[in-house]
């Protein structure tokens, strides 16, 4: 019998003072997981720090060490907030100046005269960084060990994503397969579903409740990597429903 294929693992950081008070609304962190989901890799954990150096180190050295791969959004524009790249820097241990393949990449887009310092900061990398082309604004992100490090610029974030995915290791894709409960309420079928749920250790499965025009309707989600497990447990499910409808 050959053995199960490891998990592929990932959790994203978010950083920044402006997610943290609401003033900005993040929208980068469902379309990393639908990407990520899509290619066999599952997102763990999510976090969300300030802009504060302490913080962001603690939750990368963290991260970092409990996942296959890190993903940290935020904080890498040339103002004196954007404090990313030094916390990196500080969480490996290693030293940080300005890198000349990232002073070229900018010089794409500014004018050798108009690359003033807070501009030059954008191009501040972590020694031994790989960089992370970007080519919405030309300001590149940036990879290290199993961290990888975009902007929080949605369009550029989706950007950067592209570049980097392909190099990524790959696990099996989860299946995933909705029941729709309609207006049956939770109630009534969440002893059978937790039955089932038990039966089936190789699979996830889920209630989620939405409003509607018409009221509440329930949708019951089934994941998981082996289409015969996911297949019988909806099985299942849809007699479980059946039998409530009668």
């Amino acid at each position: 019998m050959s053995e199960p294929t490891p998990a592929v693992t990932a959790a994203v950081l978010v950083i920044g003072d402006e997610i943290l008070s609401g003033r900005t609304k993040d929208k980068n962190i469902g379309s990393i997981a639908e990407r990520l989901t899509e290619i066999g890799i599952d997102l763990r954990e999510v976090r969300v720090v300030p802009d504060v150096t302490e913080e962001i180190v603690a939750a990368v050295n963290a991260l970092r060490e409990r996942y296959t791969y890190l993903f940290t959004t935020g904080g890498i524009g040339p103002t004196h907030d954007d404090i990313t790249a030094d916390s990196i820097a500080a969480a490996f241990g290693v030293g940080i100046g300005i890198d000349e393949r990232a002073r070229v990449m900018l010089l794409e887009r500014h004018k050798p005269e108009d690359l003033n310092a807070a501009r030059l900061r954008m191009a501040r990398i972590p020694d031994g960084a790989d960089l992370i082309p970007n080519p919405v604004s030309k300001a590149p992100g940036f990879s290290i060990g199993n961290v990888f490090v975009m902007a929080g610029v949605p369009q550029i974030m989706n950007a950067m994503l592209d570049a980097i995915l392909p190099g990524l290791s790959q696990g099996v894709p989860v299946i995933s397969e909705t029941i729709e409960a309609g207006k049956l309420p939770e109630g009534s079928f969440a002893g059978g579903l937790a039955t089932i749920a038990a039966a089936h250790g190789g699979v996830s499965i889920g209630s989620y409740p939405s409003m509607t025009q018409e009221g509440f309707a329930n949708r019951i989600v089934v994941r998981g990597r082996d289409a015969g497990a996911v297949a019988a447990a909806r099985v299942e499910i849809e007699a479980l429903l059946a039998g409530l409808r009668r």
